[in-house]
This record gives C-alpha cells, structure tokens and sequence, in this order.
C-alpha cells in the first residue's frame, strides 16, 4: 500500500464521521452526479495526501462523501489517468481511501469508444471483462505475494445482474462487452482498432482498467460502465477528438446517472 490511504480516510471522516459503503469513480460528462449526494462534504484531492491532481478539463478533483438514494457513498468526482503522469498506480492512493472508509463495492464509469455498430454513441455499455493491452500493472513493484491476483471474476457477476436488472426496470438500453485499454493520450490507429476488433473487445478507452485492478486487489467488488462517446478510427467518417468524447458524453448522462441511482438505492435495500 501507498501508505497514504489511511491518513486521507481520517481526513475524510473528521469532515463527516461515518462508515461508508459503495465507492463511485465518476468519468467525463458525470461529475455533475456528485452534486445529488446529500449530506455532503466536499474535499479538494490537493487536501488529500497522494491525491493526484487530474489535467483532463472534463475532470474534477475532489472528494464528495454523503448518502445517495440511502446508502453511504465516497465519490471521486474525477481521474487521473496513466498518460498524465506515466504512472499505472496513479489511483491508488484514492482507492486505498475508498477500502479505509469502508467501500465494499466500487462502481467505475468512463468514456469509450466503441468497435462495435450496435453499440451506439451516447448509450452506456456495461463491462464484462477487460483486455490490458498496454502490459502495464498498478501492481509492478508491489512486494506481497498478494501481487499475483486472480482477475477471472474482476467484474462481479452480482453487481452486473443487478445492472442489467435495473436497465430493463427502467426501459434503458443497455450492451454489455469487454473494454480494451489502451495507454492513450492519442487516440488508437485504424489498424489498432481492427487489432481490437480480431481480439474480442467491443469498446477501447484509455482508463479504468489499472483502477479495476487495485480495487480487486484490495479486496472490493467491481462493476463498470462505459458511456460510448464515439466509434473508433476508421468506424466514423470524421476524425477523433476529445472535444467529440466530452459533448457525446452529455448525451448518456441522464440514462447513467438512472443506473447508477438505482444501483445504490438496490444496495440500500439489501
């Protein structure tokens, strides 16, 4: 461990004592979620020992604890992300505060693209399982043996049961397929996106992977969703750009923040 996790985690409750239950990592175009948390305390990560400072404009930078729809939540209201620093394990330090505060389950969303036609700008796609093209590891360096961790079940069957439930209560459309990552900051090639395609993946993105990762690790269940923003290089007739990724994101947030709202009131009622 950083070391740094429990240090942020008493900051945390000294804001707003408390247990906490589900961890929400929120990705472009949901950070306006954070502001339906009630009872809410805000903490900027630069307050936050080992918080890393995101440079993606579509990104905050802050800690919200609270309750939404009931249940305890801690929110990073914001990511950093592998190509901003070089460094796999940029999350961990904010996962390790989630575990210290008591997040048995963490649910991560991101902006993908997508490889497949069925799967369609602005809808979300829920993650199955993962591809780690990049070869890198949050967990290269670590010295327990609990380094060599089984990633079979990384997506918790339950929590995607739940999901899928939720969706079609809710009349959502809703893919489910396996996520690609890719280091970033550029966008992937035609080529690499016919690579992605040959290999099974159904989505590319240049995040979530290295956090799924740490937070099974640590010992929390998993669940994930991708909003698809676009389709990959050579699949549209127009050039990638993140300005394209932050509007499409827009387009999915409603049916997102619905899922995600559910979700936690589905845990409340356990």
């Amino acid at each position: 461990m950083s070391g740094y996790g429990p240090e942020c985690a008493t900051v945390v409750r000294a804001a707003r004592p408390g247990k906490y239950r589900l961890g929400l990592i929120l990705g472009s175009g949901l950070g306006s979620l954070a502001d339906e948390v009630e009872d809410a305390v805000r903490i900027s990560y630069s307050k936050l020992s080992g918080f890393p400072v995101s440079s993606v404009s579509s990104h905050g930078s802050e800690l919200v604890a609270g309750t939404l729809q009931g249940v305890p939540v801690a929110v990073l209201s914001g990511r950093a992300h592998y190509y901003e620093s070089g460094v796999p394990g940029v999350m961990r330090t904010p996962l390790e505060t989630l575990k210290e505060l008591g997040c048995d389950t963490v649910l991560l969303t991101n902006a993908a693209g997508s490889l497949r036609e069925e799967f369609r700008p602005g809808t979300p796609m829920l993650i199955s399982d993962h591809i780690n093209w990049s070869g890198l590891n949050p967990l290269i360096g670590e010295e327990s043996e609990a380094r060599f961790l089984d990633m079979s079940t990384a997506y918790d069957e339950g929590l995607r049961g739940r999901i899928r439930r939720i969706a079609e209560a809710e009349g959502i459309a809703l893919g489910e397929g396996i996520y690609m990552w890719f280091s970033g900051p550029s966008f992937e090639t035609p080529a690499e996106i016919r690579m992605a395609r040959t290999l099974g993946a159904d989505a590319v993105g240049m995040s979530t992977v290295p956090e799924v990762i740490l937070a099974r690790f640590l010992g929390m269940k998993v669940a994930a969703i991708s909003t698809i923003t676009n389709y990959g290089a050579g699949l549209q007739p127009h050039a990638l750009s993140h300005d394209e990724t932050k509007s499409t994101a827009l387009l999915a947030v409603d049916a997102l923040k619905t899922l995600i709202r559910r979700f936690a009131k589905d845990l409340a009622d356990d």
